[in-house]
């Protein structure tokens, strides 16, 4: 299972830090990653991070968040700097198995979801 927090208010150019813990044995040695939807748009890719550590960012995403494994409380933290309200949605925590194929911008090719962390941005 995964379990997203850390979401929150804050004000634009703020940070925040996403928090995803992941129960169960093997689950770091997944490619993992967060999604994000906003009110009345699809599910779109943020960040993934494979078994080996490699990262993949949206184009909106890169030089902003960091995606990052913490191996001591088996959980993925997305750090999410300089925020913008168009960063305002939930940020649902995702996982599937090492190795899948598939595009990690299609939502369907991962199959564990967490629940969603509302993260909203004022201006």
């Amino acid at each position: 299972q995964l379990q997203a927090s850390g979401g929150g208010l804050v004000q634009a150019g703020g940070s925040l830090t996403l928090s995803c813990a992941a129960s169960g044995r093997g689950f770091l040695m997944n490619a993992m990653g967060w999604y994000r939807q906003a009110p009345g748009k699809q599910r779109e890719l943020v960040a993934t991070i494979n078994r080996g550590g490699d990262t993949n960012y949206a184009d909106y995403a890169k030089g902003r968040f960091i995606i990052a494994k913490n191996k001591s409380s088996n959980a993925v933290t997305l750090q999410m700097n300089s925020l913008k309200p168009e960063d305002t949605a939930v940020y649902y925590c995702v996982t599937r198995r090492a190795g899948a194929s598939g595009s990690i911008y299609v939502p369907a090719n991962f199959p564990s979801w967490g629940q969603g962390t509302q993260v909203t941005v004022s201006s």
